[in-house]
């Protein structure tokens, strides 16, 4: 077994005659500190970039949730080509009278009704609820009519002319009662929160909190903010260059604010106990740099890797939110190295100015210089107690994380829909009225569109006994008139289900129709079965089919920067699996809301509800990511105290004493950012704020405080193995940094200033003056 202490200073120069240069994060941090001026200005100057991309190549945000190559995608894809007047957008208009819907009135003010809808922006055509198209129930208490926008997808309809559809559907006169149900309306209805605002406020509360000063606590959140501003107007001009979902600003805002604040919290910490050792303002942020910053740089970079293994699932949206996220990690990154440290240049002096009464101690932060290493200090009995019950902690936190995750295996994969949305709002009435009116088929009928080989004419008959079969089908309420398209190559038809979209049903009979009924009628014509119901069932297989590969990607990478970081194999297979373990239980807390039970009615889920598959693949690569950055935090200090001792249990007891405030601090301000946006209107942003926010809870409280520390005290020295040809082959990160070298330094400026040499801990020496190298 090689020696650690040994195997982490390879290619270290040794001797007095050696001078110590700082690493790039910490010449980095100096640059910054001293030049703080041209620091904020050039920050600034990227801002400002950022807005003129922006502003000359900002695109909409759009997303394609099909699945490539899928029979849905194929069929969508003809009815954009041949149907365009169908392809875009609808909104259902749902009519109800007091009496028959069938009487002169009734169509009168029906008629007129919808010739003022048709005068509404962005509506290209109605069809006529008494036409060919629209629909009347069977007892006449019901009509279906339908607004074709010019539109493909919700987000690209203005909420403003929705709401004017919306007020002209409330005022309707003649006794009607009309409801307007569809995306656009769902998105015009749903509304937005301030969910940034509430993260930061929310933040800034816990910061003040922690430091008890107004002035310690805005250091972190300006340092997110900077860059979340550049950030986010990066993403207009992203949306140019490939499609990203309207959905993935908050999930870069949720990250950027998270991690940004986080990575500073572990940043100024560190500053402080380098403070509180001996070295002076400028040396002590050089030192923050290149010992934290190195554990906070890792951190990120594995952020970033997890969301690379999105690529692996194939989809545009996915590569566009993974985009998304990744630029809003690395800008924060670029932050927490230049920005924080310039700031700390103008702001250290006054850290402790602006103090709150009763909130902290003065010079207090979240780790005071080996407070909460001290003896008889509360992290430290907390420590003592994990070893001394080291066992029945492994045991206890694993049961616990499993039955966590127990309800998951229930959970039922699917795409909301309007029948989830909050009573009262126009969509879910609309369609319960549907439901009850026509069928719960009738809110998802399946789209069959043909491509006969020799044109439309030669098909009719074979298509009409198709057409038969499909309506002789079980599940098959009613299917619609052959409709040819206008050039005759493509004939459309539409099948009622008699049961909703969401049904295990109709996810039978989209396969029955694709696997039996089309291939012994079609007689060698291409037939496509699309339609919003059959999309979602071919997204969620595809995705479902991709998993392992996302899994096994993700893992796999940060394993291998686990290795490098660390030099011990326990370590990185230890971690994979303690963050299998954590993100399994937050998908059981996600899976509990979604049944719609007292816990789903606290956060506006009150009827049970499907998972779209894409939440917990999104969430996976995100969780897994910050998981690592809690593990960083704690293994580094860890690692630092071992290299030194090589006292396997006093390096654990030691480490988790010195993190467990900080971690605690940084997850109280990550559950509280991602808690903002489970109040948001759109399900997918609400629920991965529900997984993240409570996987960051179970991480940093039960994995990082409880089942970490002693699963390693189990393990004993093993936890520092590794081989020697990986040792040799794997490169070397130094993630503990070079601490013993700023320690020699603060001793020194100590034993000059106690000798009156040289006044400053800045000019205490040749290496107190290496931390802060000109230039």
């Amino acid at each position: 077994m090689p020696q650690p202490a040994q195997t982490a200073e390879r290619g270290t120069p040794r001797g007095p005659s050696a001078p110590f240069r700082p690493g790039p994060l910490g010449r980095l941090g100096g640059w910054s500190f001293r030049r703080r001026g041209l620091t904020v200005l050039l920050w600034l100057l990227a801002i400002g970039i950022a807005f003129a991309a922006s502003a000359a190549f900002g695109a909409k945000y759009t997303a394609d949730y099909s699945a490539p190559g899928s029979d849905s995608q194929q069929a969508q894809q003809l009815l954009a080509r041949d149907y365009p007047g169908q392809a875009g957008d609808t909104i259902s208009v749902v009519v109800r009278a007091n009496g028959p819907v069938t009487t002169d009135a009734a169509r009168a003010e029906v008629a007129d009704l919808l010739r003022r809808m048709a005068a509404v922006p962005h509506v290209r055509s109605v069809d006529d609820p008494y036409g060919p198209r629209g629909a009347v129930s069977a007892n006449a208490s019901t009509a279906l009519g339908v607004l074709h926008l010019d539109v493909d997808n919700a987000p690209d309809m203005p909420n403003a002319d929705t709401d004017r559809l919306l007020d002209l559907a409330r005022n309707p006169g003649g006794g009607l009662q009309v409801h307007l149900g569809g995306k656009s309306v769902q998105q015009a209805e749903q509304g937005a929160i301030g969910s940034e605002g509430i993260g930061m406020a929310a933040a800034a509360v816990i910061l003040m909190i922690t430091f008890g000063s107004v002035v310690a606590a805005g250091l972190p959140l300006l340092t997110a903010l900077g860059g979340l501003a550049v950030s986010a107007l990066l993403l207009p001009a992203l949306a140019a260059l490939m499609p990203v979902p309207d959905w993935s600003t908050s999930l870069a805002a949720m990250l950027g604010i998270g991690v940004g604040i986080d990575y500073v919290l572990l940043l100024i910490t560190r500053y402080r106990e380098w403070l509180a050792e001996g070295l002076a303002p400028q040396a002590a942020t050089v030192a923050a740099l290149d010992t934290a910053g190195r554990a906070v740089l890792v951190a990120g970079l594995t952020v970033v890797t997890s969301m690379l293994g999105l690529f692996t699932m194939g989809l545009t949206f996915m590569r566009g939110a993974a985009f998304a996220a990744i630029v809003s990690v690395l800008v924060v990154l670029a932050a927490a190295g230049t920005l924080f440290p310039a700031l700390l240049g103008y702001l250290a002096p006054h850290l402790d100015r602006l103090r709150l009464p009763r909130l902290g101690r003065r010079g207090a932060g979240p780790a005071p210089a080996a407070a909460p290493a001290r003896e008889g200090g509360r992290w430290h009995r907390w420590s003592r107690f994990v070893q001394r019950h080291r066992v029945l902690a492994a045991i206890g936190g694993t049961a616990v994380l499993l039955a966590l995750a127990a309800p998951f295996l229930d959970v039922r994969f699917g795409f909301p829909d309007a029948g989830n949305d909050p009573a009262g709002r126009s969509n879910r009435i609309a369609y319960d009225t549907v439901t009850t009116a026509f069928g719960a088929g009738s809110n998802g009928p399946l789209v069959l569109i043909a491509e006969p080989p020799g044109g439309a004419g030669a098909a009719v008959p074979a298509l009409r006994e198709l057409a038969a079969a499909v309506r002789a089908t079980d599940g098959v309420v009613s299917v619609s008139p052959l409709q040819p398209s206008a050039d005759g190559r493509t004939v459309l038809f539409t099948a009622v289900p008699s049961t909703g979209p969401q049904a295990t049903a109709t996810e039978d009979l989209v396969r029955r129709l694709r696997d039996r009924v089309i291939p012994a009628y079609a007689r060698g014509l291409h037939v496509h079965v699309g339609g919003a119901t059959a999309t979602a069932i071919d997204s969620s297989d595809n995705i479902a089919g991709r998993i392992p590969l996302l899994i096994g990607g993700v893992v796999a990478m940060s394993m291998v920067l686990l290795l490098a970081a660390f030099r011990s194999v326990v370590v990185a297979l230890k971690a994979a699996a303690m963050n299998l373990l954590s993100v399994a239980a937050s998908y059981g807390v996600v899976a509990l809301v979604l049944q719609g039970g007292p816990m789903g009615r606290l956060i506006g889920i009150d009827t049970p509800t499907p998972l779209p598959a894409f939440v917990p693949v999104l969430t996976f690569a995100v969780l897994f990511g910050l998981s690592m950055d809690y593990e960083v935090f704690l293994v580094s200090r860890m690692r630092e105290a071992w290299l030194t001792s090589t006292d396997n249990a006093e390096s654990i007891v030691s480490g988790l004493a010195s993190t467990a405030r900080v971690i605690t601090a940084a997850a109280a301000i990550m559950v509280a950012v991602f808690a903002a946006f489970v109040p948001a209107p759109d399900l997918p942003i609400k629920l991965i704020g529900v997984g993240m926010g409570s996987a960051i809870l179970i991480d940093a409280t039960l994995v990082r405080l409880l089942l970490v520390p002693a699963v390693m005290h189990l393990l004993g020295r093993a936890n520092w193995w590794i081989p020697a040809w990986l040792d040799r082959l794997i490169p070397q990160l130094h993630i503990e940094g070079h601490a013993d070298h700023y320690r020699r330094a603060a001793d020194a400026a100590d034993a000059t200033e106690a000798s009156g040499r040289a006044g400053v801990a800045e000019d205490a020496g040749p290496a107190v003056r290496a931390l802060e190298p000109q230039g």
